[in-house]
C-alpha cells in the first residue's frame, strides 16, 4: 500500500485517535498533515452511545475542530436502514443520544403492545428492566436490529461490555441474534467516499479492531490499516480470517511514514 496515494482517511475514534479523554500523541499533527496535502479525514465510529453533537463537543475538548459532516456513526447508519422500513413502533434499547438520533421514527422506551421492532445500541444507561423488556419483545417475535457488533469498548482502565456483548447475553436468554448495522458492513465507508468525492484507491480506513474497522474497509474494497493502540494485539491478527492491508503501532507511526 502506498500511503502517498491516499487522500481520504476514514478514522475510527475510540482506541485509534484517543482513549477516554486522552488524545494519542501525533493525532493533531496527523490531522493537520492530511489537510496540508489536500486530503480529508472523516470520523467513522460504531459507538452509538453518543450523538454527533456530543462527539463534536468531545473532540473540541481534545483540541480538534469538527463539524457534523465529518462523521459517520452506526446510529446514523441505523437511521438510514430504518428509513427503508415501515415499522409501526420501535423500542430503542439505548442511550438518550441514540433515541435522539432516531427521533424521526415512532420510537418508545416502554413495553407496549404495538411494538414491531427492537433496536439495540451500546447502552451506557443499561438496566435489568431494559433487558427484561428486550426478552419479552424477542419472545413476541419482533424484528431485532443492533447498531454494532463490538464486544467491548476500550477505557483507560480496560474494557467494558459493548453492544455485541449484550447481544450475546440476549441470545443466551432468548435464542435470538440481531441483524447488525454499522461496521463491519461496507455501507459507512462507501457512503463516506461518495460524500467526499474520492475513489477506492485514494481511500483508507484506520482503526484498532480487525472484526469491525478493518473488515468494513476490506468489504468495501479499500485498504485498511490496523493500529495497535486499542483493542487488537498483534497475536490476534493470526487468528482472524480478515487481514489488514498494513499494521502500525499507532497514529503517530502512520504520520511518520507519510512524512518519510
Amino acid at each position: 500500500m502506498n500511503l502517498k496515494s491516499k487522500k481520504l482517511f476514514l478514522l475510527d475514534m475510540d482506541g485509534t485517535i484517543y482513549l477516554d479523554n486522552d488524545l494519542f500523541e501525533g493525532t493533531i499533527d496527523f490531522l493537520d498533515y492530511v489537510k496540508s496535502i489536500g486530503g480529508r479525514y472523516m470520523f467513522m465510529t460504531n459507538n452509538s452511545s453518543k450523538s454527533t453533537e456530543r462527539y463534536i463537543e468531545k473532540l473540541a475538548s481534545l483540541g480538534i475542530d469538527a463539524a457534523e459532516e465529518d462523521f459517520f456513526t452506526s446510529a446514523m447508519a441505523t437511521s438510514r436502514y430504518l428509513a427503508s422500513k415501515n415499522y409501526h413502533k420501535i423500542y430503542v434499547l439505548g442511550t438518550k443520544s441514540l433515541k435522539a438520533e432516531l427521533s424521526c421514527y415512532p420510537i418508545t422506551d416502554r413495553l407496549e403492545d404495538d411494538i414491531d421492532c427492537l433496536v439495540m445500541g451500546f447502552d451506557t444507561e443499561l438496566s435489568f428492566g431494559k433487558l427484561e423488556d428486550a426478552c419479552i419483545l424477542l419472545g413476541r417475535g419482533v424484528d431485532y436490529i443492533a447498531t454494532n457488533p463490538d464486544l467491548v469498548c476500550p477505557t483507560w482502565y480496560g474494557s467494558v461490555p459493548d453492544c455485541g456483548s449484550i447481544a450475546h447475553i440476549l441470545r443466551t436468554a432468548t435464542g435470538r441474534y440481531p441483524e447488525f448495522i454499522g461496521k463491519p458492513k461496507p455501507e459507512m465507508p462507501l457512503l463516506a467516499m461518495e460524500k467526499a468525492g474520492f475513489g477506492k484507491g485514494e481511500t483508507v480506513v484506520i482503526g484498532d479492531r480487525i472484526y469491525t474497522d478493518v473488515a468494513c474497509g476490506i468489504h468495501a474494497g479499500i485498504d485498511a490499516i490496523l493500529v495497535l493502540s486499542g483493542e487488537t494485539r498483534l497475536e490476534d491478527v493470526e487468528k482472524n480470517e480478515v487481514k489488514p492491508t498494513a499494521i502500525y503501532r499507532d497514529i503517530k507511526a502512520i504520520l511518520d511514514e507519510m512524512k518519510a
